[in-house]
């Protein structure tokens, strides 16, 4: 029995072989994550995609002042660099996410960025949790910059696609829960190009907000899965195939796999498909046209109805 991942065959693992695959929740899920935990606790290597700050924690008044203020690049100062100025810092904020994550991102360190002094800072920007604010205000400008084309599937499908290219260009966005968001101005504008996707479609407004959650949330989790597989080899130290080496023994000596005839035969299948234990594009691609279907469905139903 084994697994053909790659041009490595590992012997006896076949049963887990595509466990990655369909183990988003569950059970199964949380026992790769504590073999992950485990893998990462082993080498002294830690890895934090979790997340670690929330949205809207920031003092109201200030927040909002800053998201709805009028954008300027600066004055250009007497030696010829521009002045600081909210989006000057807001920047370099979000060039500090892309390094190193929301972990590293510090007044002081955005400050170093800039060349200047940390105090200077907060003329500008009360403190990390309104930056925080403005920072996802100001990537989330980067989406919906075509025309939208096609029915209402065909926007949806574009929608989730320019999330998730978000999400890979600025992994920090996983680090930040928005249940409780600070609506700016390109939050907004999301929102509303989002929701004119499914307008007119016999949905009510609360299904419009539903449909338009459930994608965001679809894309959120797969987004978090792809990038966190693609961070495991530099944050534990270990490829992919170092991996399956390492625990291919203990699952020969652990694993019966008569006693698990469908996951062994399925986990080889999807191992042998995939060349490998996990395929973040495979895995966004199925579950989004299943998302879809879901919605269609629903769109139909009620039509019929």
């Amino acid at each position: 029995m084994h697994l053909a991942f790659g041009d490595v065959q590992v012997e006896g693992v076949q049963g887990w072989g595509g466990a990655e695959a369909f183990a988003q929740t569950g059970d199964a899920y949380h026992a790769v994550q504590r073999t992950v935990r485990h893998t990462v606790k082993r080498t002294g290597r830690l890895a934090c995609t979790m997340t670690t700050e929330y949205s809207g924690q920031g003092d109201p008044a200030r927040s909002l002042a800053l998201l709805w203020r009028t954008p300027g690049k600066g004055r250009a100062s007497r030696k010829g660099k521009p002045e600081l100025s909210v989006d000057l810092i807001v920047r370099a904020a979000i060039e500090v996410g892309d390094a190193d994550g929301l972990a590293a991102l510090s007044m002081r360190r955005v400050a170093e960025r800039l060349g200047v002094g940390t105090m200077s800072l907060y003329t500008y920007v009360p403190g990390k949790a309104e930056l925080i604010d403005v920072m996802l205000d100001t990537v989330y400008g980067d989406l919906y910059q075509a025309a939208p084309t096609g029915g209402w599937r065909a926007r949806l499908e574009s929608i989730a696609r320019e999330q998730w290219a978000l999400y890979h260009r600025h992994p920090w966005l996983l680090q930040v829960a928005t249940g409780r968001p600070a609506l700016g101005p390109n939050a907004m504008a999301k929102y509303e190009f989002e929701l004119s996707a499914v307008e007119g479609i016999g949905l009510s407004d609360v299904e419009m907000d539903s449909v338009v959650t459930l994608v965001y949330g679809y894309v959120l989790g797969a987004a978090r899965g792809a990038v966190e597989a693609a961070r495991a080899p530099q944050e534990t130290g270990m490829t992919d195939e170092q991996w399956w080496q390492t625990y291919a023994p203990f699952l020969n000596a652990l694993v019966d796999h008569t006693r698990f005839p469908i996951a062994s035969r399925v986990g080889t299948a999807a191992g042998q498909e995939h060349g490998a234990a996990y395929n973040p594009g495979h895995a966004f691609e199925f579950g989004l046209a299943r998302v879809l279907d879901g919605i269609q469905t629903l769109v139909v139903s009620l039509r019929e109805g």
